[in-house]
């Protein structure tokens, strides 16, 4: 143990050394989570058969499937063709402007009075070259010498056809098939059947598709149907390959894709631990990276490793498919332990911290690796925040039970909500079950923080506010001595305390430390408590003494205190106090004296050993411990009395110089002057004088 806090002092002040425990503690976190982080993977191949259920760890997209069912749905989408019915106005236009030119020819050859042969030559200039390509030249030449009503009949018969057979669709591959039906249009047209045949054969070549392919429309619909198929996910918990299944190529790719092969070596998961390790790590190098000592964060950082130590021995139980283990972690003695060894502040966040880590940890044996449970993240931050809160105010050894019977009671209420709240058909048996985790987790703090409590304080050399207030207690062996053997310094001591106490809180110091300091600052004077003045009764025993030998006497319950107080093993911060709390201050009336005997002596004999006061608690109670003396030897006084001795005797520390090795401002000294004139005069204030009672009343009553 003593080496231990040997080595703590040596490095308390090394900067390089807080590093180091910042990296441990981002090392160490990450050890502990690692398996969490980890992907659980199987050595498998193809057509292997498998020797466990194998479930999903996470929720996918199968992008490959969806993206291949994506093409089959639009593979799917048959061509869109888009009916033109201006193509049928177009070819009854057309077949019509046909025979309309041949009338017109046929007239003009009658009123030119031309040759019948010419007929031939001025319909090959009005007609398109490739109609000559569907008649012979003696059809054209039949067509063109055929009677005027036999060409009208024909136009009619025609034209109706067109415009019937087109007004239904037809399709490229469906037009032999429609040209069939001019047969059928023209059967009983009244002409001859050599003309019939040539308007069939004009008919037929006036029949065209009239659909063609819509390449926006049917990219549209093959947008839709690509969009209609839903992504195909892998969900987590989901089982991806039964119990001495065969492993096929869509089960393998799945394994692959969740990342649960050997061969698919996936670094994704440990950055994100890293970065999430980083994130938890960072209130913590906030809030102690601002601290001059290194002290509080090796405290902190053994609990918080205990802590996670314990966890993971917690993790070893085996769950059922009901519960899990997390909730049996005692998570309320680590905030309990920093509570009292550090401060509320850090243990509320040291809850979340626990919570976030528990909930890692712990997540029910679904084998999802990385998840977080937040119903066991609530029960663990509400149980860390009870053991935080209930010893706010009340930061005593005994009251650790109490707190852990507090901290049982509210898991339980949590416990029941929670389980409640999932609408879970459970049994009486199970839910007796739930409140007895519960249960044992509160008690099972308790157990640990008074188990660990003396070995923290006897290994780093802790002077917890739990322990200054046992300290505190007056039924303490050396307060009894100090009562009973020097009952003058004891009240002196008291007086002291208030006085320290008030200063050091209006200037953000340890108040408790600086009190339980006064308490026992003049233990020494239980030695010779006579030759003391707050001690003497009948007579001052220095009158008979050399200021030499006064002056010994007078030094010596420095360091006989000292001697008393080590003996004892009390903390160190307090047996310091004890030692500086004179500083190398002169001892002015036996100084004095000796001078007047002998006309020469020299100052430093005079001068307690010191050291000088090394922390703000120290310089405030060397200030106190004069300031109570001074104003104690005036029988009545007044604010400006009072103010002035105070003010003076915190001049005459600065000008001594015995402030120089502590870190307490000129701005902190005057907060502190104004604090001990409030208490002295609230000690010493003015008092009704009542009047005096006559003795004769007296008498008569």
């Amino acid at each position: 143990m003593e080496r231990i806090r040997f080595f703590l002092e040596h490095v308390n002040h090394v900067r390089f050394v807080r590093y180091l425990l910042f990296l441990f503690l981002g090392l160490f976190l990450f050890a502990v989570l690692y398996d969490q982080a980890k992907p659980h993977q199987y050595e498998l191949r193809l057509f292997d058969i498998a020797t466990e259920t194998i479930r999903s760890p996470i929720t996918i997209e199968d992008k490959e499937t969806t993206e291949r069912l994506k093409k089959e749905a639009a593979d799917k989408v048959t061509d869109i063709y888009t009916l033109k019915k201006e193509y049928a106005e177009n070819r009854v236009d057309l077949i019509s402007s046909l025979f309309t030119t041949i009338v017109e020819i046929q007239n003009e050859i009658k009123e030119e009075k031309k040759e019948p042969t010419k007929m031939m030559d001025a319909l090959k200039e009005r007609l398109p070259q490739e109609w000559f390509s569907y008649l012979s030249a003696d059809e054209w030449e039949k067509l063109l010498h055929a009677a005027p009503e036999d060409i009208e009949t024909a136009k009619e018969a025609a034209v109706t056809a067109v415009h019937s057979i087109m007004a239904e669709r037809i399709t490229q591959s469906e037009l032999e098939k429609a040209r069939a039906k001019v047969q059928d249009e023209l059967k009983y047209v009244m002409l001859s059947p050599s003309l019939k045949e040539i308007v069939v054969k004009l008919t037929k070549q006036a029949i065209i598709p009239n659909v063609i392919y819509d390449r926006t429309a049917t990219e549209e619909k093959r947008r839709q149907a690509m969009d209609e198929v839903k992504p195909v996910k892998i969900l987590q918990g989901q089982v991806i390959v039964e119990e001495g299944q065969f492993i096929t190529n869509e089960i393998y790719h799945q394994l692959q894709l969740v990342g649960l092969l050997q061969n698919d070596r996936s670094f994704q998961p440990l950055i994100g631990l890293f970065l999430f390790v980083l994130l938890l790590l960072s209130p913590v190098v906030y809030y102690f990276g601002r601290e001059q000592a290194n002290k509080n964060l090796f405290v902190y950082t053994a609990i918080f490793t205990i802590m996670l130590l314990v966890m993971k021995l917690v993790r070893l139980i085996p769950e059922s498919d009901v519960f899990s283990t997390g909730y049996l972690v005692p998570v309320a003695f680590g905030t309990m332990l920093v509570r009292i060894f550090i401060g509320e502040r850090i243990a509320i966040m040291t809850s979340i911290l626990y919570a976030i880590c528990g909930s890692l940890m712990f997540n029910e044996g679904m084998g999802v690796n990385g998840t977080i449970q937040v119903s066991l993240a609530i029960y663990l931050v509400t149980s860390g925040l009870a053991g935080s809160f209930f010893l706010h105010k009340q930061l005593r050894r005994a009251k650790i039970w109490q707190a852990g019977v507090f901290v049982a009671f509210i898991n339980m209420v949590v416990m029941l909500a929670l389980t409640l709240l999932k609408n879970g058909h459970y049994s009486l048996t199970e839910i007796g079950m739930f409140l007895l985790m519960a249960f044992a987790s509160g008690i099972f703090s308790a157990i640990l923080t008074i188990g660990l409590l003396p070995v923290f304080e006897a290994c780093f050399g802790i002077l917890s506010s739990m322990k200054l207030i046992e300290l505190s207690n007056p039924n303490h062996p050396l307060l009894r001595k100090i009562l009973t053997e020097a009952p003058g310094t004891y009240h002196h001591s008291i007086m002291v305390a208030n006085l320290a106490e008030a200063a050091c809180e209006a200037i953000g110091a340890n108040g408790l430390l600086a009190r339980v300091a006064c308490y026992y600052h003049d233990i020494g004077k239980t030695k010779r408590p006579q030759y003391f003045i707050e001690n003497q009764i009948g007579g001052n025993p220095h009158d008979h003494l050399s200021p030499q030998l006064s002056k010994n006497i007078i030094l010596a319950h420095v360091s006989d205190g000292v001697a008393i107080l080590k003996k004892h093993r009390m903390p160190k911060e307090i047996v310091d106090i004890a030692e500086q709390h004179h500083g190398t201050t002169l001892l002015k009336y036996f100084y004095h004296k000796a001078l007047e005997q002998t006309g020469y002596v020299l100052e430093e004999e005079f001068r307690y050993p010191g050291p000088k006061p090394q922390t703000k608690e120290a310089a405030i109670i060397s200030i106190a411990d004069s300031v109570e003396a001074a104003v104690r030897s005036l029988s009545n006084p007044s604010q400006e009395e009072i103010g002035k001795i105070v003010r003076s005797i915190i001049a005459e520390r600065l000008q001594d110089n015995q402030l120089n090795e502590c870190d307490i401002t000129l701005k902190e000294l005057e907060m502190v002057a104004r604090s001990l004139c409030e208490t002295l005069n609230g000690v010493f204030h003015s008092r009704i004088e009542y009047p005096e009672i006559r003795k004769e009343k007296v008498k008569h009553a």
